[in-house]
């Protein structure tokens, strides 16, 4: 199996989601040999409690990992994936299937919490939750830092040199993601001078040469398109179509992450594993549009928010003989059935705690109705619960008691009909299931 892992991409952004601007053609052409479903949903609206559900196949916040650390945080004792979970790769690997993560983990940065000692035989990336695309001076890139403040008298950027930009465009800091945050290779730290998408790939094609031979469950887990914002050149030059220096540098990232896609699918190809192999790709979360300009539309809100633009994301499914091809799926389904389609597929008893479903059934024509009934999230005051076709969304992070907005998201996929004061009925349904599953979550790990 190959799980394929987009940071920060937004529901809108793929040609084959409906974008026109940035070729995205090996993207699209994933989705044209199998299975795009237009309702899922990620387990958080962030990236680290989001890739706790995708490798412990279990709604995060039932064992504590409800937020999501950033810098130094990542570092901390108690920050990380708890050991107490069964995760993904440990239990492809005790099937005999030989497994290996390349690129971001986000999952704990401190010695317990590593990707080897989570059941990873290979690693090659970095802990964190971010990192530089090439080392300082960033030479061959073209570079857009954020700034709270520039030297006075630059207004809102100011052109550090001819590939340095400095913006103020969040109004905050660009984040010192190389900090104590090397590139490891198992637990070694590397200097690598490639630009890192291109490294992964190549990291993810050579694995995928020295284990041709065994069953192998593979997560190449990029970090672009998140921030930093920076671009190969020669890539940044061919954008000069698109208008907005920033959504330039974008789509100059996203573009190298769309040939790498094609790279690795034609060397599974050429290596005669394409009919062996189950391809998942997925966004960890939706776009933060003001920080990077990704588009979530036709979806409300964004990253880091509970509204459709922040939970649900692109998700195909491809597998040439075994998955439907040039299918649209529109039942619910959620990153947490990952674990159990990889479980069923190793022809292993499924781990009694899983929250998933067997995606194959269910993304076939004329296949198995969704188990997804009813979906939950919470991040501190934030908090939502998709039951049927209708959403409730606790929308401020500091509000106590939560305020509830009610949508009908099967019809009102934009979430711009607030029907909590017209229908108290079914908020008060919602409301009620809500309450309930939350009281079979655990308290914060860390916050």
């Amino acid at each position: 199996m190959l799980l394929l892992i987009i940071d920060d991409l937004g529901y809108g952004e793929l040609g084959c989601q409906g974008n026109p601007e940035i070729p995205t053609p090996n993207i699209d052409s994933l989705a044209a040999s199998g299975v795009r479903c237009t309702q899922a949903y990620v387990t958080a609206p962030n990236c680290s409690p989001s890739r706790a559900g995708i490798f412990s196949g279990r709604v995060p916040t039932r064992f504590g990992y409800e937020f999501n650390p950033t810098g130094a945080q990542n570092e901390e004792p108690k920050t990380g994936l708890p050991n107490a979970e069964l995760t993904l790769p440990e239990f492809m690997r005790s099937a005999g299937y030989v497994t290996g993560l390349v690129g971001k983990w986000h999952l704990g940065g401190a010695p317990p919490f590593h990707p080897l000692r989570h059941g990873f035989d290979e690693f090659f990336g970095f802990l964190h939750e971010g990192h530089f695309y090439v080392p300082p001076p960033y030479l061959d890139a073209y570079t857009m830092l954020r700034r709270a403040v520039l030297p006075a008298g630059n207004g809102d950027r100011y052109h550090a040199s001819d590939t340095l930009v400095l913006s103020t465009h969040t109004a905050r800091d660009e984040p010192p993601y190389d900090a104590n945050n090397p590139i490891l290779r198992g637990g070694q730290p590397v200097v690598e001078r490639r630009y890192l998408t291109d490294a992964f790939t190549d990291e993810a094609i050579d694995f995928l040469e020295r284990n041709r031979r065994v069953p192998f469950f593979l997560t190449v887990s990029y970090n672009a398109v998140h921030s930093p914002l920076q671009a190969k050149s020669e890539t940044f030059a061919t954008m000069a179509s698109i208008e907005g220096l920033q959504r330039r540098v974008f789509a100059a990232m996203l573009a190298d992450v769309d040939t790498s896609v094609g790279r690795i699918v034609e060397r599974l190809a050429q290596l005669g594993l394409a009919e062996d192999t189950l391809v998942v790709l997925l966004s960890d979360n939706g776009g933060p549009t003001q920080e990077l300009t990704s588009s979530n539309l036709p979806l409300r809100g964004g990253k880091g928010e509970m509204y459709e633009g922040g939970l649900r994301v692109p998700f195909l499914v491809s597998w040439p003989g075994r998955a439907p091809a040039g299918q649209v799926c529109d039942k619910i389904v959620s990153s947490l059935d990952i674990y159990a389609t990889a479980a069923r597929l190793s022809g292993r008893p499924l781990p009694s705690r899983l929250e998933g479903q067997d995606l194959l059934p269910v993304i076939a024509d004329r296949g198995a109705a969704s188990s997804h009934e009813t979906l939950y999230w919470r991040q501190g005051h934030l908090a939502a619960l998709r039951h049927g076709d209708w959403k409730i969304v606790a929308a401020s992070d500091t509000k106590e008691p939560r305020e509830w907005e009610l949508y009908h998201v099967a019809k009102d996929i934009d979430e711009s009909e607030n029907f909590a004061g017209s229908r108290p009925e079914v908020l008060a349904e919602l409301e009620t299931i809500w309450s309930a599953m939350d009281r079979q979550m655990s308290r914060p790990l860390f916050q």
